[in-house]
């Protein structure tokens, strides 16, 4: 399953280093349900591989987006990355 990161989650006037919003391809709200709770990782691009864990913490919105909240804050590279899900 393709998940991207689509951008950090926060309001017009402060943003959360650590939440990130997560597109996930095709599913919809109600399947979205079953990733609650689910483990996901973020590599870095580049010669030194650093990966930053995180868990799907809550839905966002009503097309099937979700919520991450990651180890540490990520950085503004990450967005429009692809997270991997932990089996």
């Amino acid at each position: 399953m393709k998940a991207v990161i689509v951008n950090f989650r926060g309001s017009r006037r402060r943003k959360s280093e650590r939440q990130m919003i997560l597109t996930i391809e095709g599913l919809d709200k109600e399947k979205s349900k079953a990733l609650l709770g689910k483990k996901v990782a973020w590599t870095s691009p580049g010669k030194n591989k650093t990966t930053i864990a995180g868990t799907v913490s809550a839905l966002h919105g009503g097309k099937g987006a979700v919520r991450v909240i990651f180890e540490r804050g990520m950085p503004g590279q990450a967005i429009g990355q692809e997270v991997t899900f932990a089996q």
